[in-house]
C-alpha cells in the first residue's frame, strides 16, 4: 500500500494519527487473491491465515478428544477474555463470552430496570439486533421506544451530529439508551462520552452494540462507562462467526444470566464434583457466559485475531484506515457522491450516497468484477481494512461510475 498521509486530521482520529505511524499493507496475512477487492469489512472480515490455521487445528483436536483435557475448557477462554478486555480498556473480570450481539443485548435487557411510562432511546434505522429486544422490553413493561430521527442530527456540509440529537431525547423519562458507536449504514459517529454523561445525569442505563467499531475504533469503558457493551467478533475484530464479547459494569455483576450452565458455576474446574450443585458463580461477568463457551475451534481463531489487533494497535489501525478512507471520500465527491463530513463519521467507515438513489443491484454488479461492497439503507458501504491497497481502490472507482450511470 502506498502511504497516504492525512492533512489536518479530524478530532475523532487526531489522537491516534498524531501518536503513531501508519501500518503498511497487511494483505499477505490474508488469503486474499489479487483479483479480489474486498471493501466490505462491515459485512464480514476475512480470517487471518494464521487464525484459520488455528481454527483448523482446533477441529483436529476435537476429532481426537483424548487430546483435550479438563483445564483446556478454562485456559483458552480465559486468554481470549483477557485479550478482548484490553481492546476496550477493561479487565478480564468485566467480560462475558457470548455468541452474538443479540445475546448480549438480551442479557442487558434482562438486567436493566425499565418501567411503565419510561422510554428507551434508539437511533433511526438502528441495527435490528439492537432494536428488537428493546421493542419487546418496552411492550412487556409498558414503556416506549423513542427513536432519534436522522433528520434531527443532520447539519450543513454533510455533517451528522447524533450526540446533539440524542441529548435532546434523553430526559427524566429515559430508562435506557441503546446505541452503537457508529451507525451501521454509513458510519456516522456517536459521541458516547457525551451521551454516557447525559444518561447518567438522568439515572438512565447505557447499552451499546460495538460490533461495527470494536477493533477499528478506539473505545474506553472507563471514559464512556456503559452498563453493558457487546461486540460480535466476525467484523472488525477479525474473528470467527458465532462468537462475541460482552462488557458488564460492576454494578450488574450480580444479575441474572440468560442461561444456567455448568461451567459458569463456582468449582466447575473439578469435573468429578459437578453434581455438588452450588448457587455460587464464577467471578466477575463469567456468570453471563454462553453455554459451551469452550469452543475448540472458535477460541483459537479468536485468540490469534485479537493478539494481532493488539500488536498492530487499535489507534494505529484507526489512523491508517482514516487516511485510506479520506482518499476514497475525496474521489467519491469528485464523481458526485455524497459523503458524511469527516468530523461526523467514524474514521474506519464510509457510507456513500447518490442524489438520485442507489441501484439495488449495485453490490451484485460490482461483485461480477470481484469488487465487493454492500448497500445498507440509502448508503453504499465502503469499508476497507489493512488488506486494502491502491489497486483495490482504483478498481472500485473504475466500476462505480458506470454502475451509477
Amino acid at each position: 500500500m502506498s502511504t497516504i498521509r492525512p492533512a489536518s486530521p479530524p478530532a475523532a482520529e487526531a489522537a491516534a494519527s498524531d501518536s503513531a505511524p501508519f501500518i503498511d499493507s497487511q494483505r499477505h496475512l490474508f488469503d486474499m487473491p489479487r483479483e479480489v477487492a474486498w471493501l466490505n469489512c462491515a459485512y464480514m472480515s476475512p480470517l487471518l491465515i494464521e487464525a484459520a490455521e488455528a481454527g483448523k487445528a482446533g477441529i483436529a483436536r476435537k476429532a481426537r478428544p483424548w487430546t483435550i483435557t479438563p483445564p483446556d475448557f478454562f485456559s483458552e477462554p480465559e486468554r481470549v477474555r483477557a485479550l478482548f478486555a484490553r481492546i476496550v480498556n477493561a479487565e478480564a473480570d468485566d467480560i462475558a463470552i457470548v455468541p452474538s450481539a443479540s445475546y448480549g443485548m438480551a442479557v442487558a435487557a434482562k438486567n436493566l430496570p425499565c418501567g411503565r411510562g419510561q422510554e428507551i432511546v434508539v437511533l433511526e434505522d438502528q441495527f435490528p439486533s439492537n432494536y428488537y429486544i428493546w421493542a419487546r422490553l418496552a411492550a412487556q413493561r409498558g414503556a416506549t421506544v423513542r427513536t432519534v430521527p436522522r433528520a434531527a442530527a443532520e447539519r450543513e456540509g454533510g455533517e451528522v451530529d447524533w450526540a446533539a440529537a440524542i441529548l435532546e431525547a434523553i430526559g427524566p423519562a429515559t430508562a435506557i439508551v441503546a446505541l452503537p458507536h457508529c451507525h451501521w449504514t454509513d458510519g456516522s459517529l456517536v459521541d458516547l462520552v457525551a451521551v454516557g454523561q447525559a444518561a447518567r445525569a438522568e439515572g438512565a442505563a447505557l447499552a451499546l452494540d460495538l460490533t461495527q467499531s470494536a477493533g477499528a475504533l478506539p473505545f474506553d469503558v472507563t471514559a464512556v462507562q456503559p452498563d453493558f457493551a457487546v461486540a460480535a467478533s466476525y467484523k472488525w475484530l477479525l474473528g470467527p462467526y458465532s462468537l462475541g464479547f460482552l462488557y458488564v459494569a460492576p454494578q450488574h455483576r450480580g444479575g441474572v444470566p440468560l442461561e444456567e450452565n455448568w461451567i459458569t458455576r463456582a468449582g466447575a474446574e473439578d469435573f468429578a464434583r459437578l453434581v455438588d450443585y452450588t448457587e455460587d458463580y464464577q467471578s466477575g461477568a463469567r456468570r453471563f457466559d454462553m453455554g459451551e463457551r469452550s469452543n475448540f475451534h472458535l477460541m483459537p481463531a479468536a485468540e490469534v485475531a485479537l493478539t494481532r489487533l493488539l500488536d498492530w494497535g487499535i489507534e494505529r489501525i484507526a489512523a491508517t484506515l482514516a487516511a485510506r478512507n479520506r482518499e476514497i471520500a475525496r474521489r467519491a465527491r469528485e464523481i458526485g457522491l455524497e459523503v458524511p463530513g469527516d468530523r461526523s463519521r467514524a474514521p474506519h467507515y464510509l457510507g456513500l450516497r447518490a442524489a438520485n438513489g442507489l441501484p439495488r443491484d449495485l453490490p451484485s454488479r460490482l461483485a461480477a468484477d470481484n469488487v465487493f461492497v454492500s448497500v445498507r439503507g440509502e448508503s453504499v458501504r465502503v469499508t476497507p481494512h489493512l488488506w486494502t491497497d491502491d489497486v483495490d481502490v482504483d478498481r472500485f472507482f473504475g466500476l462505480i461510475g458506470d454502475a451509477l450511470a
